[in-house]
């Protein structure tokens, strides 16, 4: 993580525990012999409840969940099948790292919501991943530099506190910040902690974003990847 030094204000309280817990993060990652990747980006805004993240361009491999009736039951499903691609159901049957976060997209709809659920793929496979075993249904997406709200919390990401928390961000960006949200029907919610992890838990609220004056936030782009 790096931040834009041109305006840019003394690191506020935020900016200290934020550090903090990447430092524990990083501690814990070490002890436990694991290393994991997770994408790259730009601070581009700190405020005391949101930040506003360049990301670079991303990979990601997604699991679109149908007749889902919960977030919590639509990610347990999602990230079955990526963990299945990334030990080896896939046409190579190559063993993929794990990343970090594990994202889980919400679009809410008359009739119902909708949810992918998506892992990034390591950085030297973001050309041209192995092919998943068709029977997993899972779409490579690929993201270009883009703009995301952030907005961070603890404890378990359940069905009953998600909203609140999204809405909460709408609500800090509409206050604080003059940009445009990319849809207000839909948002992500990143999980980086595995389920046996009982506390010290970390997410996410994310959102895209454009109108910002830094390049890539005036506008982001999907493409939908195909095998």
């Amino acid at each position: 993580m790096k931040f834009v030094e041109d305006g840019m204000e003394s690191p506020s309280p935020y900016y200290y525990a934020l550090t903090a817990f990447h430092l524990s993060f990083i501690i814990n990652l070490v002890f436990s012999g694991q290393a994991v990747e997770s994408p790259e980006y730009t601070l581009i805004l700190q405020q005391s409840d949101f930040e506003i993240r360049l990301y670079k361009d991303i990979s990601w491999m997604s699991a679109p969940v149908v007749q889902a009736t919960s977030f919590q039951k639509s990610t347990k499903a999602g990230f079955h099948r990526l963990y299945q691609y990334i030990h080896g159901a896939n046409l190579n049957s190559t063993r993929l790292a794990i990343t970090a976060p594990v994202l889980t997209t919400i679009t809410e709809a008359p009739h119902g919501s909708s949810f992918f659920v998506k892992m990034s793929l390591p950085a030297y496979y973001k050309g041209t991943p192995p092919q998943p075993d068709s029977e997993l249904d899972l779409q490579l997406e690929k993201w270009r530099a883009k703009c995301i709200a952030i907005r961070k919390f603890s404890g378990f990401a359940r069905d009953d506190n998600i909203s609140e928390e999204a809405e909460a961000l709408e609500t800090s960006l509409n206050e604080h910040w003059n940009g445009t949200l990319e849809s207000k029907s839909s948002y992500t919610i990143a999980q980086y902690n595995a389920s046996k992890h009982l506390s010290g838990r970390f997410n996410e609220v994310w959102m895209a974003v454009s109108g910002f004056g830094a390049e890539g936030c005036s506008s982001h782009g999907l493409e939908q990847g195909k095998y």
